[in-house]
């Protein structure tokens, strides 16, 4: 059985190195061009070059996003993008658009090409398609099912990615114009507004017939809840997926962290013992350590219903705080050195956490400023303070506490 690789977001060069970090086998990431997360930080060629440096020396692969729907006026600058790519030493990049597949295939024929999600492949037939025309891997459809994958594997001898975690279009394959409808921005060419995720009043003949929740949130939207498949894993395993795919360019290191150490932890658990792999209860409640909205598993087993959106009186979710960044540890003192993200003071009861779903939980009673001054409360945006902590730590834990 062969172990899949985990693929994890990353929307700028700091996010690139904590999921490798954390875990993640490869990283797939957006230049200033022909990406679909224009709002997204993305990389200008220094810093891919950088990133690509960071991923060989952990072993890991770097893929560029280079999945817009193509117009006319978007093909300027085309080669020269993918020669560059080459040159820096990518390792795939994930297209979406035919045209744009010819071009790289003749200026950077090095390049391995991933056929994006925005492609819409649902069938063991269109994926034979894009093997015979030089795709190395097809990026299937969110709307496949667990038995259409298990047909398709069975069908086509190529690589096959598939989302296990984070937020799902509301549209077929993210095919959705409602945002250039709304915004003029356009959805496939990198400028998403996400017009699904606003909150909308719903009239019945004229009449306002709102149901106004408890928090006064409106109660519409037209919006999926968000994937997780933190309990089939083995199953996806098991039919043949070569690539776990995890979403979201935009979300936070603290999310990204989390999130991929706990798919790290569960492939690496289940690949070492399959016979006798069962699902933890702690891999569960850490997801939702950095879960923004409800889940659920999306179109693996059934077709969504009601019960897969997001809509009526949302469910209390507990939220935690990133609330500092661990730059070193001194052994002797056990004393920690933290950059602030978030205000967090004395009395406050944290956990801190690292690769290897290394985790603690303590309460903070004392810490120093960077002039060694007694202090209460870090509340200053990326200060360096120094806090008594329980056990050892290291360079890129992380520390949080729950709101």
């Amino acid at each position: 059985m062969k172990k899949p690789e985990l693929l994890a977001p990353a929307g700028d060069l700091e996010k690139l190195k904590f999921a490798i970090h954390y875990g993640a086998d490869a990283v797939y990431i957006g230049g200033k061009q022909f990406g679909l997360r224009a709002k997204a930080g993305n990389f200008d060629y220094k810093d891919m070059k950088e990133g690509v440096d960071f991923a060989n020396s952990y072993g890991s692969k770097v893929y560029v996003a280079a999945n817009i729907i193509a117009h006319n006026d978007d093909l300027s600058g085309v080669e020269p993008f993918f020669e560059q790519l080459a040159d820096i030493g990518v390792h795939a990049v994930i297209i979406a658009d035919p045209s744009l597949i010819r071009v790289c295939q003749r200026v950077a024929p090095e390049l391995e090409i991933h056929l994006s999600t925005q492609a819409s492949v649902t069938n063991w037939r269109s994926v034979l398609f894009w093997k015979q025309q030089g795709i190395e891997r097809v990026v299937l459809a969110r709307e496949v099912s667990m038995k259409e994958i298990e047909k398709i594997k069975e069908n086509v001898d190529v690589e096959i990615e598939t989302f296990i975690h984070g937020a799902m279009c509301i549209s077929y394959s993210g095919r959705c114009v409602l945002s250039n409808h709304m915004t003029d921005r356009d959805a496939n060419r990198g400028g998403c507004a996400q017009s699904c995720r606003w909150k909308y009043d719903l009239f019945e003949d004229g009449k306002d017939d709102t149901n106004v929740s408890e928090t006064n949130e409106l109660a519409y939207t037209m919006s999926s809840k968000d994937l997780s498949m933190v309990e089939h894993i083995p199953e996806l395993i098991e039919n043949g997926v070569d690539s776990l795919k995890i979403e979201g360019r935009m979300k936070s290191i603290h999310y990204l962290a989390t999130v991929v150490n706990v798919y790290r932890k569960i492939i690496d658990t289940y690949m070492k013992d399959p016979v006798h792999f069962s699902i933890d209860q702690e891999w569960i409640d850490e997801i939702w350590k950095a879960a923004q909205r409800s889940l659920t598993t999306a179109f693996y087993y059934k077709d969504p219903s009601e019960e897969d959106q997001l809509f009526g009186k949302p469910e209390r979710i507990p939220k935690y705080n990133f609330s500092g960044l661990v730059l070193d540890y001194d052994h002797q003192t056990q004393l920690a050195t933290i950059q602030q993200r978030n205000p967090f003071k004395i009395g406050d009861d944290v956990e801190f956490f690292g690769p290897d779903f290394y985790r603690f939980q303590q309460k903070i009673t004392w810490m120093i400023d960077e002039n060694g001054n007694s202090i209460d409360i870090a509340k200053h945006p990326m200060m360096k303070v120094r806090v008594k902590v329980d056990k050892p730590v290291s360079y890129f834990n992380m520390m949080r506490k729950q709101r």
